[in-house]
């Protein structure tokens, strides 16, 4: 069986400490973020995560490593399939 979501051959895990700060490794790339949402996408799929006061402290993507500080409310996966969806473009968010 072809496992496509393992390209890059590194591992994925996600250390959360007090609901404060996130550590997680296989990022690929930071779609998006703000203060209340980060979406990234890593090896095993996206990755949202929603809070308050959020902020990138550690971004190397050639390690696959990112930090994220703030109050973390919830964390989510979705396959690409479903953050590709109909109206989750950036020209259907300029223009809600």
């Amino acid at each position: 069986m072809d496992d496509k979501k393992t390209t890059r051959g590194r591992s994925h895990s996600i250390l959360m400490e007090n609901r404060q700060k996130v550590s997680i490794t296989g990022v690929q790339d930071v779609d998006s973020f703000d203060e209340s949402t980060v979406l990234l996408v890593t090896d095993m799929g996206y990755i949202t995560l929603h809070g308050a006061d959020l902020h990138i402290s550690k971004l190397n993507l050639e390690e696959g490593q990112l930090i994220v500080e703030g109050e973390i409310i919830a964390l989510q996966y979705s396959d690409a399939d479903y953050i590709g969806g109909k109206g989750s473009g950036i020209l259907s968010r300029i223009f809600r």
